[in-house]
């Protein structure tokens, strides 16, 4: 019985999206329905790894430098785990976690990810129209308002 592609694609989501009790579900169900091979096991030991190297925050790890935004580099980490797991030299526990690899770079490549610099935007305008408001908004004082004032009594005495 092969690993369900749905199952695996789902856990790939979660632990890229930081929900990790859902991610740890997900990984429990997916191991629920492997069977016992050695091929399985690099492949789940692979899951297992995204999962502990997201969850403690290693800076170190592969998954924490990938940048989910650049597709062609996520393309070519696919083509390279792929090729690892063609190659006949590798054991079946290193193919299965290679194929866990390749499959984690399909999903995220088809992950919608919001930029940083899209977030960093929307904050500026949201501030700005803040600031706007405060203008606007006579009865309310501004830090600007109290030095224009403070100044303006410093210089008549």
């Amino acid at each position: 019985m092969p690993i369900p592609q749905a199952l695996v694609t789902r856990y790939f989501q979660l632990i890229a999206g930081r929900q990790f009790t859902e991610g740890e579900r997900e990984l429990e169900r997916v191991k629920q329905k492997m069977p016992k091979t050695e091929w399985n096991r690099g492949y789940f030991r692979a899951l297992y790894g995204m999962y502990l190297s997201q969850k403690n925050n290693d800076n170190y790890s592969f998954f924490a430098k990938l940048d989910l935004t650049d597709k062609p580099t996520l393309h070519g980490y696919r083509r390279e785990f792929l090729d690892h797991t063609r190659n006949g030299l590798h054991g079946d526990f290193d193919r299965g976690y290679f194929s866990a690899w390749s499959d984690c770079m399909r999903v995220l490549t088809r992950l919608e990810v919001p930029t940083q610099q899209n977030s960093t935007a929307a904050n500026v305008a949201a501030e700005k129209e803040r600031l706007e408001t405060l203008r606007s908004d006579k009865s309310q004082a501004t830090i600007a308002n109290f030095l224009k004032k403070k100044l303006a009594d410093a210089e008549e005495e």
